[in-house]
């Protein structure tokens, strides 16, 4: 942990793209650009001839980063879990008591998101929403086995992983922690989609409320299994 917190970048899956877009302004454009349209068109309105002229250059250039927008939107996807993979460590590194570590790890997996000036071309607020929309279209193809194969969605994965360790330290003998880690890390997305767009589905109606309903059901679920 020591070592991802001195030596942190955000490292996408090198076959998810052809050119590396942090290595240009171009291709720093195309992701600054991409998150602001994929939020105001969504992902099946969005295209690479639109992003073209949003950015003023050829369809072609965009296709030199990356070989569709599927692969696109799993880019966008991946460096957001490394991002939240970052802020997990980064906020539970410190914390010995495992129901304190329980309850940050918790609030980092289910809070709303804020900007982070630490990386200017990437709007975290709309990327945030875009994951809340879109996540699932990311790995809800007939490729999933194959991408899944090649190390594609490895930063989720590890997300997962990491909250289910620390389930783990709380209470050893939980049978399920890898499915309740899953289940709370996607179940946080839906609860935001449903308070946006389904609010007679939740009675998550503010930013905390998703929060407090895992912390809720987490607790609750360990403390029966102990």
């Amino acid at each position: 942990m020591i070592n991802l917190l001195q030596n942190f970048k955000i490292e996408v899956p090198k076959g998810i793209f052809i050119k590396d877009p942090e290595t240009s302004e171009l291709g720093k454009r195309i992701i600054k650009h991409s998150i602001e349209l994929i939020d105001q068109l969504g992902f099946e309105q969005f295209n690479f001839k639109k992003l073209g002229a949003d950015i003023n250059s050829n369809e072609s250039s965009i296709y030199r980063y990356f070989e569709s927008k599927h692969h696109l939107l799993m880019y966008l996807t991946s460096w957001y879990w490394v991002w939240i993979e970052y802020q997990l460590v980064l906020e539970t590194f410190a914390l010995k008591a495992p129901k304190e570590k329980l309850e940050k790890a918790i609030e980092v997996l289910t809070r709303t998101t804020e900007q982070d000036s630490n990386f200017e071309h990437i709007n975290e607020v709309l990327l945030n929403k875009i994951i809340i929309k879109e996540n699932a279209k990311a790995y809800l193809t007939c490729d999933v086995d194959t991408e899944n194969e090649e190390g594609f969605f490895m930063p989720f994965k590890r997300v997962v992983k990491r909250f289910a360790e620390v389930i783990q330290d709380y209470n050893g003998k939980y049978l399920f922690p890898l499915s309740l880690a899953s289940s709370t890390v996607e179940g946080a997305l839906h609860q935001h989609f449903f308070a946006d767009h389904f609010k007679t589905l939740t009675n998550n109606t503010d930013a905390t409320s998703v929060t407090q309903f895992y912390t809720n059901v987490i607790f609750n679920t360990l403390m029966h299994e102990e």
